[in-house]
């Protein structure tokens, strides 16, 4: 069976030896380009072909969206005056800071820092003594 796949091996690579010195190939899409191969070496085997799907059909997987929601959510805490809305906020930013933690299979140093209320409140008593 070896000897089989071997020589369809040999034909494939001939055919395509030919192509070549016949300039088949020189009008593709993309010549001379660097490739855009993907490293989903990260992920674990059994997600591979799960993120490969969402991806083709333009869906951020869990992980990823928990990110953009986390990035949103500091974007608008940095914008908020009042104190109650700012730990409205920080409450909503240090859940999904957990969450994002807990489903990570990797490192701990590769996990989100969260952020506490303790530090806007003093953050914002400097910034009115100013």
């Amino acid at each position: 069976m070896s000897n089989l796949f071997a020589i369809f091996d040999k034909i494939a690579e001939e055919r395509i030896r030919e192509a070549i010195e016949h300039g088949e190939f020189d009008d593709l899409p993309g010549r001379g380009k660097p490739l855009k191969l993907e490293d989903d070496s990260h992920l674990p085997a059994d997600l591979r072909l799960a993120y490969k799907i969402l991806k083709n059909a333009n869906c951020l997987p869990p992980e990823l969206e928990l990110r953009r929601e986390i990035r949103t959510t500091e974007q608008l805490l940095s914008g908020i005056e009042d104190t109650q809305e700012k730990y409205k906020q920080m409450k909503k930013l240090n859940y999904l800071v957990t969450k994002l933690n807990m489903t990570r299979r990797g490192s701990v140093a590769l996990e989100e820092n969260q952020y506490y209320y303790e530090k806007v409140v003093e953050r914002v008593g400097r910034k009115k003594e100013t």
